[in-house]
């Protein structure tokens, strides 16, 4: 057999084998059903949609966060669909309080099936208003958060041989976007992480799923950190966020990452965008490189603010909160990204009249 015929044999083979893998999980779909299932930042945001979701699979559900006034709340949310749910007031960032969360979650239900690394955090703005804090913080939250849960729930998945590891990671995790280094440098990391962990624990009977979001209509903009020039940074994050065709919603998302768990698929990613712009960068990262360095021409310049971080909520302006960031206003309002005094505010403002400033 000539060597171009062996390879093309192989490669049918290959893709023969992949498929036959692939339809087998899917007809034997994990069973969720009476399974527990820890989400970290699980109080608001896609967190919280998850949990919902989860809970209509006919799982129960414990969620974890740092603000406890934030988790009760969203323990009266979840108490409304039904199920059982647990809430318990952790800072993943800190491994003793990871160790704490596991041992409650433990002598509460006795295990725990599914482990979905959803906390994180992002900061916007242009690289010359990031500190080192900023990387820092965002390597905590966003990477080693996710190493602590993982490392103190796979002694008893591997004592199982079984178990199902989501991390929630992100499509700056594939591509890196001006303006959100220190985010796009913990993704990058986290995604590392996720698809190592898939290929060492598959044999031990543990799935591990990547998930790599787009842009979502989550609410979460109102509580992300702004640095330079704060309006303008949150005006085109919150805007672009809200935007039909360009984000999608919450509910969708948290339906797509359920079904890639239960199927045990290695990698999703989450919107149309999101899937282009993968392809798109790994057949030419040069040139992705070179278009986003165009797009960071239109981003806002620092301006005056400086280093100095501000939420999103503390930097609203003509265009943020208007008409164009309606959905994601909504959403805020659903899924806990609003205090109670907030959400009785109305978001709806004048129609804008001219661009964000750039300083």
């Amino acid at each position: 057999m000539r060597g171009k015929d062996l390879a093309l044999t192989l490669t049918a083979v290959g893709v023969g084998t992949w498929f036959a893998l692939r339809a087998r999980r899917w007809l034997q779909e994990y069973d969720v059903r009476g399974k527990t299932v820890l989400i970290t930042g699980g109080s608001r945001g896609l967190g919280l949609v998850l949990a919902r979701e989860w809970l209509r699979e006919g799982a129960r559900v414990v969620i974890c966060a740092r603000q406890e006034e934030e988790l009760q709340r969203a323990e009266a949310d979840l108490a409304q669909h039904g199920g059982h749910v647990l809430a318990v007031p952790c800072d993943v960032t800190v491994p003793e309080q990871v160790a704490q969360l596991v041992e409650t979650v433990r002598g509460h239900w006795g295990r725990i099936d599914v482990l979905l690394n959803n906390a994180g955090i992002i900061t916007t703005g242009p690289v010359e208003t990031m500190t080192l804090a900023d990387f820092q913080e965002a390597m905590r939250t966003n990477f080693w958060a996710s190493v602590y849960t993982i490392l103190a729930v796979l002694p008893e998945m591997r004592q199982r041989q079984e178990g199902r590891i989501v991390n929630i990671t992100s499509i700056g995790g594939k591509v890196s976007v001006p303006h959100l280094l220190p985010y796009s440098a913990s993704k990058f990391a986290l995604v590392g992480l996720s698809e190592g962990l898939r290929s060492e624990l598959a044999q031990e009977g543990i799935t591990v799923t990547t998930v790599c979001p787009g842009l979502m209509r989550t609410g979460s903009p109102r509580n992300a950190n702004f640095k330079g020039n704060h309006q303008a940074e949150y005006a085109w994050f919150s805007i672009s966020d809200s935007l039909p065709g360009l984000s999608m919603a919450a509910e969708s998302a948290a339906r797509q990452i359920i079904r890639a768990c239960k199927r045990g698929e290695a990698e999703v990613i989450l919107s149309v965008p999101a899937q282009f712009a993968v392809t798109f960068h790994g057949l030419f990262p040069g040139l992705t490189a070179d278009l986003l360095g165009v797009v960071n021409r239109w981003l806002p310049r620092a301006g005056a603010g400086g280093q100095e971080g501000k939420p999103g909520r503390d930097s609203e302006s003509a265009w943020s909160p208007s008409w164009l960031t309606t959905l994601t206003e909504r959403a805020a309002q659903r899924n806990n990204e609003m205090a109670p005094s907030d959400r009785a505010a109305s978001f709806a403002q004048p129609t804008p009249q001219a661009g964000p400033a750039r300083a």
